[in-house]
């Protein structure tokens, strides 16, 4: 079986499109496939995807309107090098853009301001009325059934505090999200991970490795449109910072046959970053009679007031890959990976604090503790498996299938697709024996989802489905042994 010098090009040849699609902000599928080539080597890639993410309002939003494309197009490099500086050890850097976001409502939708939102959705103000209407029963010392409670609600409108707190929202209306020059819903967020890998290699089978990692993360994140609430107009300005983790992992081969396995560990990166927040709502003229209407006390949100620092903690996450000769020329390959988002989120200060303060005046159902900017309720899975094959002395090809399992569903409304199936198709051409270029493409059947607004997180509630959505991904990598 001529393998032996062949698995590399039958390898490489099926990465640059690979994990450009996954679940939660799960980018680059942070590969250390670069590190395991013989000797020394050197790549340099770049990824593009164009999603098409359309849907529709649903669930408690009143309207069922057409959602347009959301889902940016967006690139990334990545780039590796590789020295074999003994028989026995070697060291990598490793560059790549793990995770990240890009995303933008346009159109007419909830997710767009304009001058007929609402501060809060007609389902909250009726929770709100029969809050009240069952209070006044218990004071009254009232049985509280069906037909005293719709009697006490008809009650409650109609009373003068009811009646100024409607005015005071009919008032907020055409003003929350008008502070900025944009009025669609809208996430930007980049990350940039180089990893220094040290490896040990005690025979021609074996090899131990593990080394620090260095991350940068920033980003954007605008919220309009009546699905959003009180933050119809929030802006948050995440400003770069740095935060440093680990990896290690083991690999073993058997260079005569293609065999080759890989078990990698990612720590998680905390990042302590400065959040630039701002909120429409604390600047309304007519703030503090929406507030007493809501019998939120006014000085609960003096916390808001200041910028504070937000943890962040991207997820920790295990990779497995594998391959195997199976016949002359010929070479399987797979990859697993998982990655532990059920233990992340996102909850700038002031965004939280809001939350607080809300959910304790129970106008957020469940969430006496406030709520998260961004959860998920699963953890991610993936499988990608495929084929490659030599086709000549300067060609090689792959064939591959994949699927992610997503992060949960209901999803967030910044992000709102659950995982994946893909098929892709790869070729390689290598001029000399020491060289290669390699290119990629693959077509993504998205996961239907619903999409949630935070507040609505771990319930039932969500504000819009998106449905029969794609993806299509390419790929370009060249490569250097040297």
């Amino acid at each position: 079986m001529k393998l032996k010098h062949l698995s590399t090009a039958m390898i490489l040849a099926t990465l640059p499109a690979t994990g450009v699609f996954a679940a939660a902000l799960d980018r680059s599928g942070q590969s250390i496939s670069a590190f395991l080539q013989p000797g020394n080597y050197f790549e340099a890639g770049l990824s593009v995807l164009d999603p098409t993410v359309e849907g529709k309002e649903a669930g408690v939003t009143a309207t069922q309107r057409e959602i347009g494309d959301m889902g940016d197009d967006y690139m990334f490099p990545s780039a590796a090098v590789k020295l074999q500086l003994t028989d026995n050890i070697s060291f990598g850097l490793l560059y790549d853009q793990p995770f990240g976001a890009d995303a933008k409502y346009t159109g007419d939708n909830v997710f767009v301001s304009n001058s007929n939102d609402g501060v809060l959705s007609a389902k909250s103000i009726d929770g709100i009325v029969t809050k009240n209407a069952i209070a006044l029963l218990q004071a009254n010392n009232q049985p509280v059934n069906a037909q005293t409670i719709a009697a006490a609600k008809a009650q409650v409108q109609s009373s003068p505090k009811f009646q100024q707190l409607a005015g005071a929202l009919n008032a907020a209306k055409n003003y929350l999200g008008s502070s900025t020059s944009s009025n669609s819903t809208q996430v930007e967020v980049d990350t940039q991970s180089l990893s220094m890998v040290f490896g040990f290699q005690p025979n021609k089978n074996l090899n131990f490795y593990a080394g620090p990692v260095i991350q940068t993360v920033k980003g954007n994140v605008n919220l309009r449109g009546e699905a959003y609430s009180v933050y119809n107009g929030y802006d948050a300005d995440i400003k770069e910072t740095t935060g440093t983790g680990w990896l290690a992992g083991a690999a073993y081969q058997i260079p005569e046959i293609a065999l080759k396995a890989s078990l990698t560990y990612r720590s998680e990166i905390d990042h302590n970053v400065n959040i630039k927040e701002d909120l429409s709502l604390l600047a309304f003229p007519g703030l503090a009679n929406v507030l007493a209407g809501l019998g939120v006390d006014p000085t609960k949100l003096s916390a808001l007031s200041a910028d504070k620092k937000t943890k962040i903690t991207t997820p920790q996450s295990v990779n497995l890959d594998f391959q195997t000769g199976i016949m002359a020329n010929t070479v399987a390959f797979a990859n697993v990976r998982w990655v532990n988002w059920k233990d992340f989120s996102i909850q700038p200060y002031k965004f939280g604090e809001l939350s607080k303060v809300l959910g304790g005046a129970g106008l957020v159902a469940g969430k006496p503790n406030g709520f998260n900017l961004v959860e998920y309720s699963d953890d991610q899975w993936s499988v990608n498996a495929g084929v490659g094959r030599k086709l000549s002395e300067q060609w090689a090809g792959n064939v591959s299938v994949g699927w992610d399992s997503g992060a949960g569903n209901p999803v967030t409304t910044l992000g709102p697709t659950e995982g994946y199936w893909n098929v892709g198709l790869g070729a390689q051409y290598s001029p000399t024996p020491a060289t290669f270029i390699a290119g990629g493409v693959k077509y993504f059947w998205l996961g239907d989802a619903k999409a949630q607004t935070g507040a609505q997180s771990g319930g039932e509630d969500y504000v819009a489905e998106f449905k029969s959505n794609n993806a299509i991904a390419y790929g370009l990598k060249i490569g250097y042994k040297f």
